[in-house]
């Protein structure tokens, strides 16, 4: 049995301590920069490395389908849109294809939503089928080496698998047509057939000016130890529940409901981003995918991001330290929480407070408008540029073809 009192005792004496220290560390140095290799693989530099042919598509594919819902542009897989805008005024965009590096097609597949504001994916495989028989038809270069130079923006929630739920898009697999070409992704988990060698996997989109507007100052005691707001169970999708994040969010209900070490909740207060910036730990736990904005929201706020996702592949996980700034806490450990986020001392708080403060840190994981120098858009530019040079075996001989244009469901085969 628990005990609370001893918990609640811990916790005072605990916060005195950081505070006590937090005080003395404001004082001198309050960021740390990220050591070694990945802290210079943060602040690279794209421009110059690479040079990106983006297609001119028919405004069905992409302006037309946002005019039509403006609600994309500030929903969390909006990545596709600002991603097409940002290369457009790009110094890295090409309008000659011969000296290409890579080809991009601007294609919205996630901007058909439900009036809950939900992308519904089931039209995107005909829709992405479509974009590439035009731009295989009207230039050559996809038929060069079958997209191996090509990359797509597929932010759903399981990347080019198109569905929503986990069983059935692993039984639909990436699209066919895309199993040559680099996804640019949220979706990152191993050992997962919606996850292919070789993808970028990038953060959700998450407002910036939303967020800069709730800033509060840096000063602020961090009073609150853990805390999380979201579903615990779903239980309109999973009403036998145990589906739902495999079991991990109501796991963290059922165990910490009633400790006060914890400030969790179903609600959604309007204080939220306020709350995180008074939070040590931030609960980040998996949905129905793994990833949620969650993560970019801990980092913005200066919140110790608490990963509860097994085989979770992080954003831009070559370029930045997430052991460092991180919890990594494995699914079945969800009831040992508490006992977990104690033992872990003031001073490694503190040093992930430090890399967290990291400007670059948290430029990283933004897509403002216009775009900085070391934001997303750059990260997803030197991704692409370290997979340079292709290899010359991605050019397919005269007349060779690797793909199935038939292969998969049916129902993708329609027009669109």
């Amino acid at each position: 049995m628990k005990n609370w009192r001893w918990g609640f005792a811990g916790l005072v004496c605990f916060l005195i301590l950081l505070r006590v220290e937090a005080n003395e560390h404001r004082r001198g140095q309050q960021t740390e920069r990220i050591s070694g290799s990945a802290g210079d693989v943060l602040e690279d530099d794209p421009v110059g490395r690479l040079k990106v042919f983006v297609y001119e598509l028919p405004s069905k594919y992409n302006k037309k389908i946002l005019q039509k819902d403006p609600r994309c542009l500030t929903h969390m897989f909006a990545a596709e849109i600002y991603m097409h805008r940002f290369l457009l005024s790009s110094p890295v965009r090409t309008l000659n294809p011969e000296e290409a590096d890579w080809f991009y097609t601007p294609v919205y597949t996630t901007c058909d939503l439900t009036p809950n504001g939900l992308p519904l994916p089931f039209k995107s495989p005909r829709m992405m089928r479509s974009a590439i028989q035009l731009i295989s038809s009207n230039w050559p270069y996809w038929n060069r080496t079958e997209g191996a130079d090509h990359f797509f923006i597929t932010p759903h929630d399981f990347g080019a698998c198109f569905h929503y739920q986990e069983e059935k898009a692993i039984e639909r697999g990436i699209l066919t047509l895309l199993q040559r070409a680099t996804l640019v992704q949220t979706f990152g988990q191993r050992n997962h057939v919606c996850l292919k060698d070789g993808s970028i996997t990038v953060p959700p989109y998450a407002p910036p000016q939303k967020m800069q507007s709730h800033l509060i100052p840096p000063n602020t005691p961090r009073s609150i130890f853990v805390y999380f707001r979201g579903l615990f169970y779903d239980v309109g999708n999973d009403p036998e529940g145990g589906y739902y994040a495999r079991g991990a969010r109501a796991a963290v209900w059922e165990n910490f409901k009633n400790n006060p070490l914890f400030d969790i909740s179903t609600e959604h207060p309007t204080t939220y981003y306020e709350d995180m910036q008074r939070a040590i730990f931030c609960l980040c736990p998996l949905g129905w995918a793994p990833w949620s904005p969650r993560l970019v929201e801990a980092v913005i706020f200066g919140c110790i991001p608490v990963i509860i996702a097994d085989d979770i592949v992080l954003p831009f996980a070559d370029a930045i330290p997430w052991e460092e700034i991180g919890v990594y806490v494995p699914e079945k450990d969800v009831p040992n929480l508490d006992t977990m986020l104690t033992s872990i001392s003031p001073e490694v708080i503190l040093k992930k407070q430090r890399l967290l403060a990291n400007p670059s840190m948290k430029q990283a994981m933004l897509f403002p408008q216009p775009a900085q120098p070391g934001d997303a858009f750059h990260q997803i530019l030197n991704g692409l540029a370290r997979k340079l040079p292709h290899d010359r075996s991605v050019f397919l001989k005269p007349g060779e073809k690797i793909l199935n244009w038939t292969a998969g469901p049916v129902g993708d085969l329609k027009p669109w």
